[in-house]
């Protein structure tokens, strides 16, 4: 192994250039240089020094102590403290106005104005102020301690400290000289109160790496946890739970949150700030409240009692033992004394009304059931809504709620444990996803509490600074913003000079990975056969994978750790996967048609199969010197259920004896058959004289001897790459039809294939488009008995006041994705000049078509018979209304087969039927009825749609009689670019 481990190392870095390291993030408020009149923190070899107050709170002062450390770490020189005096030369002075005297002097004395902070929750303020004191001054003051230290970290990362320095070894790069302009006056602070994480499912990953550095999860170990989560501009944690006591298993836990000043909780279904394995350890009797009330309130109350003054959220309720349900009815009357009992021990053991005590009833699951059969908690109670565990909110409260004492909050997952399958191993997040489903949340009002399950932290470095910078801001972003924050972040990891081309693979491979989560991923998800789709689709990612590695060795040194393991190992190894699946569906094939390839394909699983260890091994014990080993143990292959196999499963391959003769044999394009041997004759995808495209046969041999062949057609027009040769295993030919010789009236060709008492007929069959395009028509064209548009490529949108359709650039399983706004709007009555989108489509004969418009995968959180709701129409037809959710019964809408298959395959699809009456132009019309349905591509079936997984590649679209790129969407959308086909 250990060979293998410096093979791999040697593949990977190649001859490795020396190049100076990025300078700074692409934007920031701080500066390198002095442009104008500028307030120095670093110059001449001088760091500013730095003012407090040691009144103030502990909180803030823990945090100072990062913020000189951070200085350090730019500009090679730490700091000086002063507390609670002014030095003379000009200095950086922290603080909060509710504790530090100096923040409340310079307040008192008009030289600073708190203005819009005053009064809010986390708020901070960078402002330079001049002459305090005989000196210059930049003052962070924060209106509370948490918004003085998102003041110190805000500033952190704008000099260029990473939140993921630590956690991803991403450097910081040295920046001798750091400016601010004296105008500076920067103030922000939350929308949603309580922003955190939940480590989940964090065996065997994290937790044979937290016990191998840390000695388990102790509070050395929660320590960087709660660093990270302020970094961030986080304020909440729910702690790691899998057998797991963030309580008693460290006695410094509480303390070390406390000194960083983080919330803390417990998950769904631990209540009253117990661990679910507390139970385990001093629980008596059954975990049941109609027959062990009292033991339960006990166990309850030592949870409450150890916390004392720790700020803290308390679930309240109660499930069933292990995230089970709590019974096999909806006890309604039971969770209200439940909840009743449990607010009365809050009271007797804190002394407080419960209404000031924060709380959360996550209604997760078939708690859920409860709150739709109308149970109700007290006001002051947070709600705290959820997802399906695959980033689809499952339910929210309709727009205009009155607002409740607690308000709202959302638990969503970016890792689960469950049905159809557990998905662990790596990030498979879309961030456009997590922003149309948050964008969605907030806009119905949800901004109490974000919580976030990121199993083992790592590798969700990208998808959780999203979702940690949107919970700050949920207004932050736009659609057309969203393929800027992948260049954002990735200059903030490694600088500007390869950002574009980082944003590109995180954007892309992110994409290729929500498809299907690698766990599901297997030999039978794309067709071999039809569109060419899981040759297409390894291809995508195989040139991906080069591009990562490829960029991996120009990487400067101090950067290869944070790049590998952000960048490159989740493109490289998820495209070794796509490798191995398809090359195990090859071996399949061939063993079905007995090619003698079958034994070199089983072979070519096998080495994929190590490659995946091999990867793994480097990521967990060379890089970095094994400073994050265990972190990749998550098993990803060879699973038979939704539970995780202990170990990687090598795939069941085929191999077969191959005879020691030549027996030559035919496979087409298209088809799983081969020749000699069915009776129907082996026949080509279409030809069309718009696309032209490129088809192909391969003779192939079932034995060990060499064979020669040939290929011979009376039929004027084919081209074929050889028409002759020797076949060992097999060869392919790639076949073309020349339009200008082609007879008039022809709708097929035939050739022949000769080998060895071998004569097989094949057929091209011929599809004339050209002629029947009207010269004026700009639009899609059908061919090969169907239409595919992906949904952004539109040649219209009609808008209705505030209505609109939307763009989101990249979202979806093939290019981007539409959505009406605004998200909260009344329904729309579809027709006239209400909001759609027209589609401009040149069909080719009359008869009856099927419209299939693939949608986000998108839960019916309306919690209505048929759910959400959309129209399609052609031409001036009135508009069918279609209902998303109609296919689910009432147990789908509880993780039943529909919605399995939904989430699994990461697409819903409704269909309409319409009758055409003439071939020639139409007008696709796609109407918004209600907001948060998303609309990724439409298919049409003309008559010849074949089943592949991510439906046929976009149609030919025509401009004069000639294929072009397809359209930009009308001026003023959100799409930046075209896709590339």
């Amino acid at each position: 192994m250990l060979s293998q481990m410096r093979a791999l190392l040697l593949l990977l870095t190649g001859l490795l250039l020396i190049e100076s390291a990025p300078a700074q993030p692409l934007s920031s408020y701080v500066q390198d240089t002095c442009p104008d009149d500028c307030f120095a923190l670093a110059e001449n070899g001088r760091v500013v020094s730095i003012v407090a107050s040691r009144a103030d709170d502990p909180v803030v002062l823990r945090a100072i102590e990062d913020l000189a450390a951070d200085l350090e770490r730019v500009t090679g020189r730490r700091p000086v403290v002063h507390y609670d005096t002014w030095p003379a030369e000009p200095s950086l002075v922290v603080g909060s106005l509710a504790h530090s005297p100096l923040i409340r002097e310079l307040v008192e004395t008009g030289q600073l104005a708190p203005g819009e902070i005053e009064g809010r929750w986390e708020a901070f303020l960078l402002q330079v102020v001049p002459d305090v004191r005989g000196a210059d001054r930049l003052v962070i003051a924060g209106s509370d301690p948490r918004g003085t230290v998102f003041g110190i970290y805000d500033l952190s990362r704008a000099m260029g400290v990473s939140p993921w320095y630590w956690w991803a070894d991403v450097p910081v790069p040295h920046r001798p000289a750091l400016y601010v302009a004296r105008t500076l006056r920067r103030t922000d602070y939350p929308r949603v109160r309580y922003r955190g994480l939940f480590i989940n499912d964090e065996a065997p990953a994290l937790s044979g790496w937290a016990y191998e550095k840390f000695g388990g999860f102790n509070h050395r170990f929660y320590a960087r946890v709660f660093e990270l989560i302020l970094r961030l501009k986080g304020n909440f944690l729910w702690p790691a739970m899998w057998g797991r006591s963030l309580f008693e298993e460290d006695s410094l836990n509480i303390p070390t949150a406390a000194r960083y000043g983080i919330v803390i909780g417990t998950s769904h279904h631990e209540p009253m700030l117990r661990a679910h394995v507390e139970w385990q350890w001093h629980g008596k009797g059954p975990w049941d409240y109609t027959k062990n009330a009292a033991t339960l309130q006990a166990f309850w109350r030592e949870g409450i009692r150890r916390m004392k003054h720790n700020e803290a959220i308390v679930t309240v309720g109660m499930r069933g033992d292990g995230d089970e349900p709590m019974s096999e009815e909806t006890a309604i009357e039971l969770l209200e004394r439940i909840i009743r009992d449990q607010r009365r021990i809050l009271a007797e053991e804190t002394g407080r009304d419960p209404s000031e005590i924060p709380q959360a009833w996550t209604i997760y699951k078939e708690v859920q059931d409860y709150y739709e059969k109308g149970m109700r908690v007290p006001e002051d109670i947070t709600i705290v809504f959820t997802d399906d565990n695959w980033g689809n909110v499952r339910l929210l409260p309709p727009p205009g709620s009155p607002p409740r004492k607690g308000g709202y909050g959302m638990y969503y997952h970016f890792d689960y444990v469950g049905a159809p399958r557990s998905y662990k191993w790596i990030n498979t997040v879309q961030i456009e996803r997590t922003w149309e489903q948050m964008r969605l949340t907030y806009r119905h009002g949800v901004d109490r509490i974000w919580v976030v399950n990121v199993g083992d932290i790592k590798p969700m470095e990208l998808p959780l600074t999203f979702f940690m910078d949107m919970a700050w801001d949920p207004e932050r972003f736009t659609a057309a913003d969203l393929p800027r924050y992948y260049e954002r972040w990735a200059a903030e990891q490694f600088g500007p000079r390869y950002a574009a081309e980082i944003a590109t693979l995180l954007a892309t491979y992110t994409k290729y990975n929500a498809r299907r989560k690698p766990e599901l991923l297997d030999a039978d998800t794309y067709s071999l056969h039809h569109y060419r789709e899981f040759a297409r689709v390894v291809a995508d990612y195989r040139a991906l994978a080069a591009r990562a590695q490829a960029l991996f060795s120009r990487m400067p040194a101090a950067y290869r750790d944070a790049f590998y393991q952000l960048v490159a190992y989740p493109v490289m190894a998820s495209a070794n996967l796509y490798e191995m699946y398809h090359a195990l569906a090859l071996n399949r094939l061939y063993a079905r048609q007995r090619r003698a390839a079958t034994n070199r394909m089983a072979e070519k699983v096998r080495r994929l199969f190590a490659r995946d260890a091999e990867l793994a091994a480097y990521y967990n014990h060379v890089m970095g010197a094994g400073r994050w080993n265990h972190m990749m143990d998550q098993p990803r292959i060879g699973y038979t259920s939704w539970d995780d196999p202990d170990e990687n499963i090598m795939p069941e391959i085929e191999t077969i004896a191959v005879p020691d003769t030549a027996l030559p044999a035919v496979a087409v394009e298209g088809q799983p058959d081969t020749w000699p041997g069915p009776d129907v004759p082996a026949a080509l995808p279409v030809f069309d004289d718009l696309t032209r495209p490129v088809h192909y046969l391969e003779v192939f041999n079932r034995g060990r001897q060499p064979f020669r062949f040939r290929i011979q057609t009376e039929s004027p027009g084919l081209a074929f790459s050889a028409t002759e040769g020797e076949v060992t295993e097999q060869q392919r030919i790639q076949v073309t039809v020349d339009w200008a010789q082609v007879p008039p009236g022809a709708a097929q060709l035939v050739f022949y294939v000769e080998g060895p008492g071998m004569r097989v007929p094949v057929v091209a069959p011929l599809e004339r488009i050209v002629d029947r395009i009207p010269p004026d028509f700009e639009g899609f064209v059908a061919r090969d008995g169907h239409l595919a548009i992906e949904a952004h490529h539109f040649s219209r949108q009609v808008s209705a006041g505030e209505a609109r359709w939307e763009v989101i650039p990249n979202l979806g399983r093939t290019a981007s994705a539409v959505t009406p706004l605004p998200v909260t709007m009344r329904a729309q009555a579809p027709g006239a000049d209400s909001p759609r989108l027209e589609y401009d489509v040149l069909l080719p004969a009359p008869g009856r078509i099927r419209v299939h418009l693939y949608l986000a995968p998108t839960y019916n959180f309306v919690n209505r018979p048929g759910g959400l709701r959309l129209a399609v129409s052609l031409d001036d037809a009135p508009p069918q209304l279609l209902e998303v959710h109609a296919a689910d019964t009432i147990p789908d809408w509880r993780y039943g087969r529909v919605w399995m298959d939904a989430v699994a395959s990461n697409v819903r699809i409704v269909t309409s039927e319409h009758e055409i009456t003439r071939p020639g132009p139409h007008t696709l019309k796609l109407w918004a009825v209600d907001g948060g349905v998303v609309v990724e591509r439409i298919v049409i079936d003309t008559g010849g749609l074949r089943p592949s997984y991510l439906g046929p590649p976009e149609s030919p679209f025509v401009r004069n009689r000639r294929t072009h790129w397809p359209p930009e969407p009308e001026a003023g959308s959100a799409y930046p670019a075209r896709d590339t086909r």
